[in-house]
């Protein structure tokens, strides 16, 4: 899986540091197939549906190593989140096929976790994908973890 820290630090106590804004992003450039390691893909559709095949929880949830499959729905929006006033993505899978768990990452979370996995995966989940403009197009990503932290799950466009 492609984890990629985003260079913000810094907070204050009790704030979050703010995330770079995107604007004038258009549904057209969200619609499509969009990949990570590990076999995690999101369709977004034109209608506003969306299929997810192991997308791992966002933020603490990340944590618990669960990964979901299912169907649902995306909205882009431009309703300020707290950390951004830019647009994101929210993505809802409303009906869970299937899940998984995540392998730990390395011994020493193999050690800390000893067998239990957490919170089983929720029947239904909702995402709030922020959006990087980059030089090929936009970006999708996600926080996980710890929200201080600003660790970044990001989701690459299927060209």
């Amino acid at each position: 899986m492609l984890l990629v820290p985003l260079p913000l630090s810094g907070c204050v106590p009790g704030q979050y540091a703010v995330v770079p804004a995107v604007t004038r992003a258009t549904a057209a450039e969200i619609v499509g197939t969009w990949r990570c390691v590990d076999g995690t893909e999101v369709t977004m559709r034109a209608d506003g549906t969306a299929a997810v095949k192991q997308l791992d929880g966002q933020e603490f949830d990340f944590d618990s190593r669960w990964r979901i499959s299912g169907t649902g729905t995306w909205e882009l929006t431009d309703r300020p989140m707290g950390w951004s006033d830019g647009q994101h993505v929210s993505l809802s899978v409303t009906r869970r096929t299937s899940s998984a768990w995540r392998e730990p990452a390395d011994e020493a979370d193999e050690v800390a976790v000893d067998g239990n996995f957490g919170e089983p995966a929720p029947d239904s989940y909702t995402w709030t994908l922020e959006l990087e403009r980059r030089e090929k197009g936009l970006a999708l990503y996600v926080f996980y973890s710890d929200p201080d932290n600003r660790n970044a799950y990001y989701l690459e466009k299927a060209r």
